[in-house]
């Protein structure tokens, strides 16, 4: 019979309520303990969770339960605190939400804590489950695109929400190839005092070991995904190669042009189908150290270290080499670089978000 993993879920909104319904109706895991700020949330929520311990204090609730997973689905600003919280309750896997961190700096502290501890950690770039998102793999993968020479990836929500998800999708595409420099350029200040504080828009180019050249563009000046009406789905990820290309639309399927012709299908970002994957990859990775994550921390800190070296061209400009010798505190420095210049969007969508 397999081991059932104990689980504590900080953080109960609505990604957090995901992850804690996943693990509860996994065969593999017990939730045995919820947190958050406010207790008059978390006990409606208990009793679909197996009745689980509630406390509003998270160091406690950990300290007290000692749970093979620590979760934890909270604002961005808190990062450090809760992978102290994970660490010192003994956690062997810890799982969290993107972005893994606010700087470089905070990233590179938080990667010492969990290897010098020889922590696990998933960091929730969940879509990838989506059959959209794997029939594009599949097609690149195939070779039916002939060499592949650019990856790409777009999205008008702002940097801190989505950006790591498509440099962690473009990495994927490219057979996570390492990135060797990048290069960059951002506009607008709006969003640099939101929770997940960016430039209202940034772009850029990545260059990988293997040859192929990433373009990346997220926020008020992204191209429109006019097949999704969904604002926050308007996504598009995929490949170019010398004999065609895959893409997918986080809202609105995948298509394809190959020597084979030409072919599409459906699908729509979809917790209740992507999440239950995502959860039982945890407890296989737990049961056996060689069955890594897909959505391991040392692929999404590659990816958030593009995405810094990124902001970092934007302040220093030209291009910028990886990996990064040494942390900065990147939001600080296109707080204090950005003009305060009028922001010229590319859809009249965008208009309610950045304006």
């Amino acid at each position: 019979m397999s081991k059932k993993y104990k689980v504590v879920v900080v953080g109960l909104g609505k990604r957090g309520k995901h992850h804690a319904t996943t693990f509860h109706n996994s065969d593999r895991f017990q939730v045995v303990g919820i947190g958050g700020r406010d207790r008059f949330r978390l006990e409606p929520l208990a009793a679909g969770l197996g009745n689980p311990e509630i406390n509003t204090d998270a160091p406690a609730l950990a300290s007290s339960l000692k749970p093979d997973v620590f979760c934890f689905c909270t604002p961005p600003n808190v990062r450090s605190e809760m992978i102290k919280i994970g660490v010192q309750c003994g956690a062997k896997l810890i799982a969290f939400e993107k972005p893994i961190a606010l700087s470089s700096a905070e990233a590179m502290e938080i990667k010492r804590m969990l290897e010098n501890n020889g922590i696990k950690a998933v960091v929730s770039h969940q879509h990838r489950y989506g059959d959209h998102y794997q029939k594009v793999k599949d097609i690149i993968s195939s070779g039916s695109l002939g060499r592949i020479h650019t990856v790409y990836g777009t999205a008008v929500g702002w940097m801190m929400h989505l950006l790591t998800h498509l440099i962690d999708y473009m990495r994927w595409y490219n057979d996570n190839a390492e990135a060797e420099w990048v290069i960059g350029q951002a506009a607008g200040r709006g969003k640099l005092t939101d929770a997940h504080a960016s430039p209202d828009y940034i772009s850029g180019f990545i260059h990988f070991a293997n040859g192929v050249h990433g373009i990346v563009e997220c926020g008020a000046g992204a191209p429109d995904v006019p097949e999704v009406d969904y604002w926050w789905r308007k996504c598009r990820i995929g490949a170019q190669g010398a004999e065609g290309f895959a893409e997918v639309l986080t809202g609105g399927g995948w298509r394809a042009v190959t020597k084979d012709g030409v072919s599409s299908g459906e699908g729509c970002m979809d917790y209740e189908h992507d999440m239950p994957p995502y959860i039982q990859e945890m407890a296989d990775w737990l049961d056996d150290d060689q069955k890594v994550h897909p959505c391991n921390f040392e692929s999404a800190y590659k990816g958030f270290e593009i995405m810094m070296a990124l902001c970092r061209s934007v302040v220093e400009g030209g291009q910028v080499a990886l990996p990064l010798p040494s942390g900065d505190d990147e939001l600080k420095a296109l707080r204090d670089s950005l003009p305060d210049k009028e922001l010229i969007l590319s859809i009249p969508e965008n208009e309610k978000e950045y304006r």
